[in-house]
């Protein structure tokens, strides 16, 4: 192949109780990268679509374009030319891992068109650069699932210990997306340093309830353990309404509801998609209380990653 077209998957991270060791991709929204070889060497940024001007077409500056590179040095390759192209279909600064999903596209493409020298799995730490650019920090709780699929652990950094967990079937996400913005370098701001012995224990029976709840499958175990006694509570004074719509949300028949990422957004799990249609209807209400313009998706834990189009 010459060319080629890659959709990769929005994703939600922490996932209420696992701050920067949880994390699950959705079937949209997502980013989507086209890629061609050249025969003039490096890698040129052409276009950038639905950013609103926003993101920079510099490679060492650009997510897509900084895993790419780092890609091709690891393979030897570095004077590989490429024409890239970027298409945003997801809100910047949304929680929704916008740069880790450019950053997937773009390296996914590039080991397809170099004939796939490298196993997915092994593209994560270049993927992982690009979210050294984007936030200054190389963490895989969004480029994880978006580049494997599914529900995911970052087990460990150092060595990098990555695994993929089943999930029920019938699990769905309702995310909605109210238009303000939280920056994650903020949001990284705000947290405490240092926490308590006894919220240490609660956070680590939350996070292995969640665990056991996904792998038995037990959706009220699930329910019982999306609850974070130590991120949340810091974050949520950055999203109006937050108290809200997380209580619309339980009572619309939600299992759990927190921030997705560092937010904006919010996430709630249910069991259905008749309910998760019904729970994403009732966030949205929430925010429109006070004139907050929203955008809306509900969808299943995304098994796939990224796919090419």
């Amino acid at each position: 192949m010459e060319s080629i077209r890659v959709y990769a998957p929005a994703t939600v991270a922490n996932v209420a109780c696992g701050f920067d060791i949880f994390g699950f991709a959705v079937n949209h929204p997502g980013d989507e990268v086209v890629l061609t070889k050249s025969s003039t060497p490096g890698i040129r940024i052409n276009e950038i679509t639905g950013d609103d001007g926003r993101l920079p077409k510099d490679v060492l500056k650009n997510t897509a374009g900084i895993a790419i590179m780092k890609y091709l040095e690891h393979i030897g390759q570095p004077d590989q030319g490429f024409e890239l192209s970027l298409h945003k279909d997801m809100p910047l600064g949304s929680g929704l891992g916008s740069s880790a999903a450019s950053a997937v596209a773009g390296v996914f493409a590039a080991n397809e068109l170099m004939g796939k020298p490298l196993s997915q799995k092994e593209l994560l730490p270049f993927a992982m650069e690009g979210e050294r650019v984007a936030c200054g920090s190389a963490h895989a709780d969004n480029v994880g699932p978006s580049l494997l699929g599914g529900f995911v652990i970052i087990r460990s950094y150092d060595p990098l210990d990555i695994i993929q967990i089943p999930t029920p079937s019938d699990l769905y996400a309702s995310i909605v997306h109210p238009q303000i913005e939280v920056n994650t370098k903020d949001a990284r701001r705000i947290l405490e340093r240092e926490i308590t012995l006894h919220k240490t224990i609660t956070q680590m029976g939350n996070v292995a309830g969640l665990v056991a709840g996904l792998l038995l499958p037990d959706y009220q175990l699930i329910g019982r353990s999306l609850v974070d006694v130590i991120i949340e509570p810091a974050r949520a004074i950055l999203i109006p309404q937050f108290d809200v719509v997380k209580a619309a949300a339980l009572e619309a028949g939600a299992l759990g509801c927190s921030i997705s990422g560092s937010g904006p957004s919010l996430f709630a799990l249910s069991k259905g998609k008749e309910t998760a249609t019904r729970v994403a209807a009732a966030m949205a209400a929430g925010f429109h209380q006070v004139g907050i313009g929203t955008e809306e998706y509900v969808s299943e834990i995304n098994q796939q990653g990224p796919m090419i189009r």
